[in-house]
């Protein structure tokens, strides 16, 4: 954003603070209405023609637009992706205690990433992991979606579960 003396162009179409147009004018003489009036002559269209300049106080701008910035990352929700490791061979009750912990990632708004890891023979039987991830999926589905259904990756089956929008 261009301003005060920093504007190249020769003439300038002028709004007023207030939002009225003034007309096209030559820089000068623009640049010296803004300073009787106490305003910066800020560029606010370049691309156009005759380029659009507004009389504002520029320092002023630039701080409301910092703090409409700041506002806006407060509300911005970030997404973590939290992970639960799974054995093709575990026991029911653990896996209740992994299904829960993953209900409570979801309902915080996180993403799940389930990891069932296999060890030595264990990796000739995929099928169960599959089925593995397959009843978790069955058992948060009241509040996930699958996001990347389950897949085997070297060693590792994964599988990512997202919240559902609400």
């Amino acid at each position: 954003m261009f301003v005060n003396e920093q504007i190249k162009a020769r003439e300038v179409l002028v709004v007023d603070a207030d939002g009225t147009q003034l007309g096209v004018m030559k820089t000068d003489e623009a640049l010296n209405l803004a300073q009787e009036k106490k305003l910066d002559l800020v560029n606010v269209a370049p691309g156009a023609k005759p380029p659009v300049c507004r009389l504002m106080d520029y320092g002023k701008h630039k701080y409301e637009q910092s703090k409409r910035d700041r506002e806006a990352r407060k509300r911005q929700k970030v997404t973590n992706v939290k992970e639960v490791k799974l054995r093709p061979n575990i026991d029911q009750h653990d896996f209740d205690v992994k299904a829960k912990r993953s209900r409570k990632f979801l309902e915080n708004g996180d993403k799940v990433k389930v990891t069932v890891m296999f060890r030595g023979r264990e990796i000739t039987h995929p099928e169960i992991a599959h089925g593995l991830c397959k009843k978790l999926a069955e058992d948060l589905a009241d509040c996930s979606v699958i996001e990347k259904p389950a897949k085997q990756e070297g060693r590792n089956m994964l599988m990512i579960l997202a919240p559902k929008s609400q």
